[in-house]
């Protein structure tokens, strides 16, 4: 019978499944059990989420590790080439949160294309600020979809909804998606100078690490709006204050952040910037989706 550590929270129905698979499973408390590479010994997999990091130190201190299941997609707390190295396989879930994703880049478009935050927060306040607050449609305007992986093409199918053009780049090959879905493909500078919104989907990697940076601002439009809900470490954080405080864009959506949470609030508390806690894949559905995933990936992968 194989050992699993649950070490951030998934779905009950996916323990159970995974429980009645054969399989023992042991939820990790991470006030009461300490480090998770004191706790790692004698465990055949880890479930982890994005909050616990699976380090070199921690998989070297395994003694029976076969597998790390990522419950999200973004495996950027995973060491994998630590785990190749000791011969664990690491799976994620990337398919789970693809809708959800892509339908909260409209509701941040939405927002700041009709200034929903600052009206909300007007009525709020007792304003009636009608005149102040006109908007933009999304409708027959561009949007430069950088990264088009899963979720870069179901954004990329509802733009082509609206009625929008739909640029695209990638460093991988994308004349198919690009084809079956109606968008033309483009390099990253190209895509930057003529797009009204952008929305970034790439993984955090040493080569996207600040790709969205002063040079990247100083080529787009004024009137153009930036979306980032893959992940922090992609946009710099310092040079988007800088563009916003300047006026080189328009405004700003991010649900995600170099360090969660943030460790400055400046840029949050920016008018021209929409903020969220990570929201992207937080709905009802995906989480499902994620626990049912996980639960066939773990007991797959002991099998």
């Amino acid at each position: 019978m194989g050992r699993v550590l649950v070490a951030d929270p998934i779905e009950e129905s996916a323990m159970a499944r995974i429980k009645a698979a054969g399989l023992e499973v042991v939820v990790r408390d991470k006030d009461a059990d300490g480090p998770i590479k004191d706790q790692i010994k004698g465990f055949d997999c880890v479930v982890v989420r994005s909050a616990t990091k699976i380090t070199r130190e921690v998989i070297e201190a395994a003694d029976s590790l076969k597998l790390i299941v990522r419950a999200g997609v973004g495996l950027d707390n995973v060491d994998r080439e630590a785990a190749e190295a000791r011969g664990i396989e690491v799976q994620n879930t990337p398919e789970a949160p693809t809708v959800s994703v892509a339908e909260m880049v409209f509701a941040m478009m939405f927002t700041m294309a009709r200034n929903i935050s600052q009206a909300d927060s007007s009525m709020k306040g007792e304003r009636w600020e009608k005149k102040k607050l006109e908007g933009t449609e999304l409708w027959k305007k561009t949007l430069g979809v950088v990264g088009l992986g899963r979720i870069g093409y179901e954004v990329a199918k509802r733009a082509k909804a609206l009625e929008m053009e739909v640029l695209a780049y990638d460093v991988i090959d994308i004349d198919k998606p690009c084809k079956k879905i109606g968008a033309r493909k483009t390099n990253l500078n190209d895509l930057l100078k003529n797009s009204d919104y952008i929305s970034l989907h790439v993984p955090l990697l040493p080569q996207t690490r600040g790709m969205i940076s002063t040079n990247e601002f100083a080529i787009m439009k004024k009137t153009a709006f930036l979306v980032n809900t893959a992940r922090g470490g992609v946009v710099d954080e310092k040079a988007l204050l800088k563009a916003l405080e300047e006026e080189q864009i328009a405004g700003a959506a991010l649900d995600v952040f170099e360090n969660e949470p943030p460790l400055e609030w400046e840029l949050v508390r920016h008018p021209r910037l929409v903020a969220t806690p990570h929201l992207a894949s937080s709905t009802k559905e995906a989480q499902e989706r994620v626990g049912e995933l996980t639960a066939d990936k773990v007991i797959e992968g002991l099998k």
